[in-house]
């Protein structure tokens, strides 16, 4: 029914009865209500997904955090480089976890900033009930800034997409993550993705370096990627000018799994893989001269005054511990540079 349809409608009920003016009004209101009521909407926007049943899929999640990869500023201690629990999401075209372009909610500001899940969780659940969110899923993070974590997801027709977030630590506010990944294209489960994992700026700390303190960004900015030129500033620490772009920090790994499949647990998978390298002398070169540093640093304080009258082969073990402890590289105390470094210890 259109509207010239309804105002002849109430002409030809004033006509015959009289009908106050404001019951009239009243009366289209209900009628355009009705009207648009009845109208079919679609909430996926066209991209619904028609595939038959669910669909169960283990997420990989890999650190390329190295001191080889990212040498400049590579935290070592007070934290160490590392990777908070990894939250993901799945979910449909009516909620979203984070967008680049667009600003931070608080949980994701809580989230970037300190790692803190609860007003995500908080919010997903509220989704939950507007049958926006199907499942969410956390695992435990990871000690260093190179290793694995994985988990099972179930998704189902209704929440076809993947978001996650795992926080960068330390750091003022940056994460890696995805944003509203398909896993469902042509009434069809994908079988495999594998996808390369970026730094985001949550644009809520205004902080350049890995450690630097809390510096609040008035007013917040959107979500922006950092890449090796931006922020352009020399202090930045993923400031690689002479990159094109950054090296992949991390990535992630979906694979669909068979329903006859051993089902996987929430676990930090063991670390089988060996960390990438920028070309050239100068990772080397920074790893050597942080492991002299810090293990002269150990020598001095630990090995002179508390083991000066051990055997040189024992304070050797203790050094080889220390650096362990301050998660250096393995020249620190394999091959030849650290021969040099063991003679420190010795009397």
């Amino acid at each position: 029914m259109t509207f010239p349809a309804l105002f002849s409608l109430t002409q030809m009920m004033s006509s015959e009865v009289f009908v106050p003016g404001w019951l009239q009004q009243l009366l289209v209101v209900l009628l355009r209500f009705a009207l648009s009521c009845a109208a079919p909407v679609n909430l996926t926007n066209g991209a619904e997904c028609s595939a038959r049943g669910p669909a169960s899929y283990i997420l990989v999640f890999t650190g390329h955090w190295s001191p080889q990869t990212f040498p400049k500023q590579y935290p070592l201690f007070r934290p160490p480089a590392q990777w908070s629990k990894l939250m993901a999401v799945t979910h449909n075209e009516q909620y979203r976890l984070w967008q680049e372009g667009a600003p931070a909610s608080d949980g994701m500001k809580s989230f970037a900033e300190q790692g803190l899940t609860v007003d995500l969780v908080k919010d997903a659940k509220e989704a939950r009930k507007r049958r926006a969110v199907g499942s969410m899923y956390r695992t435990a993070g990871i000690p260093s800034g190179f290793g694995h974590s994985s988990t099972e997801l179930l998704l189902t027709p209704r929440s076809p997409l993947l978001s996650l977030i795992v926080k960068v630590i330390p750091s003022p506010d940056w994460f890696v993550g995805v944003d509203s990944l398909n896993l469902c294209e042509g009434g069809q489960w994908k079988q495999e993705v594998t996808f390369d994992l970026h730094p985001f700026d949550a644009g809520t700390d205004s902080g350049f370096t890995f450690s630097s303190p809390n510096f609040p960004t008035t007013p917040p900015e959107n979500i922006t990627m950092i890449t090796s030129q931006k922020p352009n500033h020399p202090a930045n620490s993923f400031y690689y000018p002479r990159l094109t772009e950054l090296p992949p920090l991390a990535t992630i790994w979906v694979k669909r799994q068979g329903r006859t499949q051993n089902r996987v647990s929430n676990h930090i998978l063991p670390d089988t893989t060996k960390p990438h390298r920028f070309s050239g002398r100068s990772a080397h070169t920074l790893d050597t001269f942080r492991c002299r540093v810090v293990c002269l640093f150990i020598v001095i304080l630990h090995l002179h005054s508390c083991t000066f009258h051990l055997a040189g082969k024992f304070k050797k073990e203790v050094l080889r511990a220390s650096c362990r402890c301050f998660g250096l590289p393995q020249q620190c105390y394999f091959g030849g540079g650290s021969k040099q470094l063991m003679k420190l210890g010795e009397p």
